[in-house]
Parts: structure tokens; sequence; C-alpha cells
């Protein structure tokens, strides 16, 4: 290359944009809030590192878009709170469309499809009085069983509510059917001989998609394209299988 059109590339040359092929290192990262200890979703590795489904198909989602993405951990209940106050561009979490989070964020297309199990001991069935029922706090399955008027037991993170029924604070656990198999692979859980039902209510089964801050509704668009692509070349999948022992898409 000559040393005029090398000249030329350092000074003329038009800068990239966000999405246009290249990473932009001096472009502000776009902020990614991430569940942890919510296996096989979200959580941390051997070696401390987020990992899961839900957080290498951000991964994916930000390469394709050709972004800087910096990964934040929230829990479940400060998850809405940070949304909708504009203090995270993308929530990297399996989230299903209800009139309260519509209200407060926008909704990529889907990138999964979830249902809700609920796990009991046997006899004991959904309503029933004078159970316990352990949910995540703030989660769509905390909310439904408020509703409910049922007895909650809340715990901070998916990876907890296998304790509550282990040490008898709760008789049934309410969760995303992923966390629930996730659970069955702890021989303790297993001994505990749960019965299962799926709850047939909508705002506990359907298409789940990352949730977009209000304040940037640009990168709906660059979102979604971005899932198709990684639906067409193949890194869905291998994400998929590389977590999850079923096709979710």
């Amino acid at each position: 290359m000559s040393r005029a059109a090398l000249a030329f590339l350092l000074c003329c040359a038009l800068p990239v944009a966000p999405g246009s092929g290249a990473l932009a290192a001096d472009e502000p990262a776009l902020r990614v809030l991430v569940l942890e200890n919510a296996p096989p979703m979200s959580f941390r590795d051997e070696f401390g590192h987020l990992t899961g489904f839900s957080v290498e198909i951000a991964r994916a989602v930000c390469s394709e878009m050709r972004v800087n993405c910096a990964f934040d951990v929230v829990t479940q209940s400060a998850l809405l709170p940070a949304m909708s106050q504009g203090k995270a561009d993308i929530a990297a979490v399996g989230l299903i469309e209800t009139a309260e989070r519509r209200a407060r964020m926008l909704f990529a297309k889907p990138y999964y499809r979830s249902m809700s199990l609920w796990l009991a001991l046997p006899g004991v069935t959904p309503g029933q009085a004078g159970v316990k029922v352990a949910v995540v706090g703030g989660s769509a399955q905390d909310a439904y069983g408020r509703k409910q008027g049922w007895d909650m037991h809340a715990v901070t993170t998916h990876g907890e509510l296998g304790e509550p029924l282990l040490s008898g604070k709760a008789q049934a656990v309410l969760v995303p059917m992923i966390t629930a198999i996730n659970l069955q692979k702890t021989e303790a859980f297993r001994k505990l001989g749960l019965t299962t039902t799926v709850i047939q209510a909508p705002e506990l089964s359907g298409d789940a998609s990352f949730g977009i801050s209000p304040f940037r509704p640009e990168l709906l668009k660059e979102i979604n394209a971005a899932l198709d692509r990684i639906k067409r070349n193949g890194t869905y999948d291998r994400i998929n299988s590389r977590f999850l022992p079923f096709r979710v898409s």
C-alpha cells in the first residue's frame, strides 16, 4: 500500500458505525444485565466466568451487531426497575411479556419458549391451604403465586430453589421448566419424589425474549436481525446443544 493510500485511510476514511461490520473499540459498550446462579441459563463456570444459554446467546447477538457489550449481574427482583430507569440497555434474561413488563421495557423477538412447573411433595396441590411455595423473588412465578394468594417463600436466585424443599421450609416450588430439569440433576432433590404439574397460565408459559431499555428503541431492529442471523448460521443451535438437553427454539 502506498503512503498516500495509507494517509487517506488514517485521516479521511469514514468512521465505522455500530452494526456495520467491525467492532469499534471507542464505541461505548452496551450494558447487558444477566442473572447469576441460574443454571443452565446463566451462571459462573469453574473459573468464575459468566456463561450459560442466555449469556452466550447475548454474546453471539453482540458479536453479530458488531458492538461492545459489558455484562453485569442483576437479581431478578432488581431487573425490571433497572431496565425501566434506563440503567441498562439489554436484559439477557428469558422474559415472558406481560402488561406490566411491556409498560416498562421493550421486547426483542423470542429466542425460546418457556413454561412453568409446579413441583411438590406427593399429595400437595396448587392452592392447597398451609402449603408454602418456593419461588425466585421478583419472578413471574412469584407474581403469579402472590396473585393467587399462596404463601410464598422467596429466594434470591434460581440456584437456591432446591434448599427450601430439602430443608422443609417449603412443600412446593414453582419454576421455569428448564430450572426444574436442572434441579432434578441433584440426587438429594430427586429422592424427594416430587410430583410435577404444568401450570397453564398465560403469564407463565409462552415465548421468552430479551428485554430492551425503553430509552434505546433503535436497538430493537438490530437485535432482532442479529437473532435471525445466529439462527441461520448455526450459532444458536451450537449454543443450544452446549447447554440444554433438548431444542427450545
